[in-house]
């Protein structure tokens, strides 16, 4: 698809050449009669090049350079003057113009100008994108989960980000909402943009619209200034509605015209002016029964649920406590100064069997406040909150009073650690040995201890629990 260019030019002949030669070239072209007026249009309209007059009433081309650059820095800009000199060439290549050119120009000269620019361009973003995907892969490496849920989630996210589209995240309180919208945006095409994130249900109603539409001097009492809102400040970013389902129904419908329209009204504004916000949003509830009980719009549901990413409670991925549990120990060793190297069987036991209603934050603030108390380098279960001391939620096995004991709990957690291990390798014994770091006589010989036949596509056990 070809680029589209603005052209910023008080000289209507100049204008319409610039029209002519450009669209018979196969380019999308806007024109601009000044440098307001493109610099408006420039905040509307997505384009790949700026051309711009030099000398202009009102803001010149220097000023439209400076405007451009400071919103998009890797946009190119040609500057075009009948009254080129020296010393301003050399300034307009320092705010960080393409090119300078002298009318009259040859048109051929012109638009091998323009294919320069528009290749540069192409190279920056293309290593914009390869240092994003550089970082996806050290991201990867640094995030908790090593469960088949997680992978699933992961894969989500990756297949999903690089696109504009809205995504709904669901997930008990505490599983990492926020994380993965973070996740979203740091791998798209906006990553170096801004983020923006609030919360839905932590604001009453009147306050909620005025922080996500802005408001107008004088719209009520106290606005003595104008202030944009969260989809102003969020423009060519994302936006994340965390606890969507909390938000109240007529701002439900505010919502949707912006998710259709792309427009935003502020309160007390009398125009409407377009956005660019990519929206992710996240909610603990049951949105399909909130529709269904008339707390939420079904168009609207439609709307944010293009693609949705399903994040599983810590109790349903026990596998990756371990994980966690030596990330949290890091975390909070070097927060606190302290020295904590391991836990106890006991407390390690009480991890795995407990049934974690709070997910990952409840689970990391239990290792904070155990490392803080801490006094020596291993974990107790004497550790953990008195209310939290009690017999294991889960009945795991048959040991005293129905409570899985240790080597039960470590041999369960080893056997989904091989069946995960093989499934991230396609079945394949060698590589998930090596990622495993285990000699491969070991590794055979932990398959045949639990009964795990490595098959392609993926490792199926027949004796493994569903799950």
């Amino acid at each position: 698809m070809k680029a589209k260019i603005l052209v910023i030019d008080d000289e209507l002949p100049m204008r319409e050449m610039l029209y002519k030669l450009l669209t018979e070239a196969g380019y999308k072209v806007s024109l601009a009669e000044n440098g307001d007026a493109g610099l408006e249009r420039f905040a509307r309209e997505p384009f790949q090049l700026v051309i711009t007059d030099l000398s202009m009433p009102g803001k010149d081309g220097m000023a439209v350079l400076r405007k451009v650059k400071e919103k998009e820095p890797n946009l190119p800009v040609i500057l075009v003057t009948a009254y080129a000199t020296i010393d301003t060439a050399v300034e307009a290549i320092k705010i960080g113009a393409y090119d300078y050119i002298a009318k009259p120009f040859d048109p051929d000269a012109i638009e091998i100008t323009i294919k320069n620019a528009l290749a540069h361009k192409h190279l920056v973003d293309e290593n914009r994108r390869l240092r994003q995907r550089l970082s996806s892969v050290e991201d990867r490496s640094r995030m908790i989960g090593v469960s088949p849920k997680m992978e699933e989630v992961f894969h989500l996210v990756e297949k999903v980000a690089p696109t504009d589209a809205t995504v709904l995240i669901q997930g008990e309180s505490g599983t990492g909402k926020e994380l993965i919208a973070r996740r979203l945006h740091r791998l798209s095409n906006r990553a170096d943009r801004i983020f923006l994130s609030i919360n839905c249900g932590a604001l009453p109603e009147s306050l909620l619209e005025s922080e996500l539409f802005g408001y107008e001097k004088g719209a009520f009492t106290g606005a003595t200034v104008a202030k944009p809102g969260f989809f102003k400040a969020a423009d060519q970013g994302t936006l994340f509605l965390d606890e969507i389902g909390e938000m109240p129904l007529p701002l439900q419908v505010k919502l949707l015209r912006v998710l259709q329209d792309k427009e935003i009204l502020t309160i007390g504004g009398r125009k409407s002016f377009s956005v660019n916000v990519r929206i992710l949003s996240a909610t603990n509830k049951d949105l399909k029964k909130e529709v269904e009980a008339g707390r939420f719009r079904e168009d609207l549901f439609y709307r944010i649920n293009i693609f949705t990413i399903p994040l599983p409670p810590l109790r349903e991925r026990t596998e990756d406590i371990p994980p966690l549990l030596n990330h949290f120990l890091q975390k909070y060793n070097r927060e606190f100064g302290k020295k904590v190297e391991s836990v106890s069987p006991r407390l390690m036991q009480f991890f795995l069997e407990h049934t974690w209603p709070g997910n990952v934050r409840e689970f990391e603030n239990y290792i904070e406040r155990a490392i803080l108390m801490a006094e020596g380098r291993q974990l107790e279960l004497s550790s953990l909150p008195r209310e939290v001391r009690k017999a294991p939620e889960r009945v795991a096995g048959p040991g005293k009073d129905g409570v899985m004991i240790f080597k039960e709990a470590k041999e369960k957690f080893e056997k989904d650690y091989i069946i995960t291990i093989l499934q991230r390798n396609n079945g394949v014994i060698s590589r998930a040995a090596r990622e495993a770091r285990i000699p491969r006589p070991n590794f055979y010989e932990k398959l045949k201890k639990y009964g795990i036949t490595p098959r392609r596509n993926p490792p199926v056990n027949m004796n493994s629990p569903a799950g």
